[in-house]
């Protein structure tokens, strides 16, 4: 083993270490087994699996976009029960509805990994520039993977507007680094009374945690269904597809009580590689069905390459997975970055 290969892999693992979650402690349960959380019946991806793809990757083309739409400023607040979302990015919407705005797992950096030079660079500006927010009362964490948990955009979160930030179980010891304010970690099913506008309950979600080399599922994946006076939203975070959504719409209630459903499109090929944590458009549509959802807004794609996946193949998958299924096009949106959707 040549010298300078230890000396690039001694960087990476020195860089890597401060990011390292603290490791968790709480009864086990069916996904905690004492040392790590798991995804109930589903293998482990091994090390081999992550090298066969990393060997023989097969990128889709992402073509520049230098032109991609900067959306105008948002209104300061929208009153009432009708919902305004907002694409900003990746899994970045801003939700506006009676009163309050909402942010789910922000992201604004140019690149997202431990250092500001080590990580996936985005390849498409931020819909809404950050300076163009309105006042941002809390912020929805679905894991702590970089492209979901950005520390640098938590930090100017907290400085700029002081939000409420909701995290599954051990991952908020990075929103408190930041000294953000926080709401006690929820478990999937556990529920969180925000104020007389808002209540949350964390759902399950098929994924994996890491920030460096040696905290592989120290901290929990979840979901989020949002109650207010607009309804149920559902906000997936990254997962893959599973039975679960099936029981999370039953749970819900009658078809239809949860109105609008923010479900992943991207990062899905090799669909044998990724399915166990990344849903492909196919399993999108699925899961709208098992929610029984009217309607879904796709999330997850066009900002960083992370799979295989082309910038253009989620919406083009999407269309062909909703035509295999007779629904029509305009119940699964592929949203514009900065062009607010409204829904009543």
């Amino acid at each position: 083993m040549s010298r300078s290969f230890l000396l690039v892999f001694a960087c990476l693992v020195l860089v890597q270490l401060p990011g390292c979650a603290p490791r968790y402690s709480g009864p086990k349960t069916d996904h905690f087994n004492g040392k790590k959380f798991i995804n109930p019946g589903q293998k482990e991806r091994s090390t081999g699996s992550v090298l066969e793809w990393l060997l023989h990757r097969d990128k889709g083309p992402w073509p520049e976009q230098p032109d991609a739409y900067v959306g105008s400023k948002p209104k300061n607040r929208v009153e009432g029960d009708s919902l305004v979302l907002t694409f900003v990015n990746h899994s970045t919407f801003l939700i506006q509805t009676n009163g309050l705005n909402i942010l789910t797992d922000p992201v604004w950096s140019e690149r997202v990994g431990p250092t500001a030079w080590l990580g996936i660079k985005r390849k498409r500006p931020a819909g809404l520039r950050f300076e163009e927010l309105p006042p941002i009362d809390v912020v929805l964490l679905s894991h702590a993977h970089y492209d979901h948990l950005d520390l640098p955009t938590i930090k100017k979160l907290v400085k700029a507007h002081n939000p409420l930030f909701v995290t599954p179980l051990g991952v908020s010891y990075l929103p408190k680094r930041a000294g953000g304010r926080i709401s006690k970690e929820l478990d999937w099913n556990d529920t969180l009374r925000v104020n007389d506008k808002l209540s949350l309950t964390c759902t399950q979600a098929q994924h994996f945690s890491n920030r460096g080399l040696f905290d592989r599922d120290r901290t929990l994946w979840a979901g989020y269904l949002l109650h207010t006076s607009f309804g149920t939203t559902f906000f997936c975070g990254d997962s893959g597809y599973g039975p679960h959504y099936k029981r999370i719409g039953e749970q819900a209630g009658p078809a239809g009580t949860i109105k609008l459903a923010l479900l992943p499109i991207g990062s899905y090929r090799p669909e044998w590689f990724m399915a166990p944590v990344h849903m492909s458009p196919a399993g999108a549509v699925q899961t709208m069905l098992d929610l029984k959802t009217p309607q879904a807004v796709g999330i997850h794609f066009g900002t960083f390459q992370q799979g295989d996946d082309g910038l253009y193949e989620p919406a083009t998958d999407l269309k062909q997975a909703l035509q295999n299924r007779n629904i029509p096009p305009n119940r699964f949106i592929v949203p514009q970055e900065g062009r607010p959707l409204v829904f009543k």
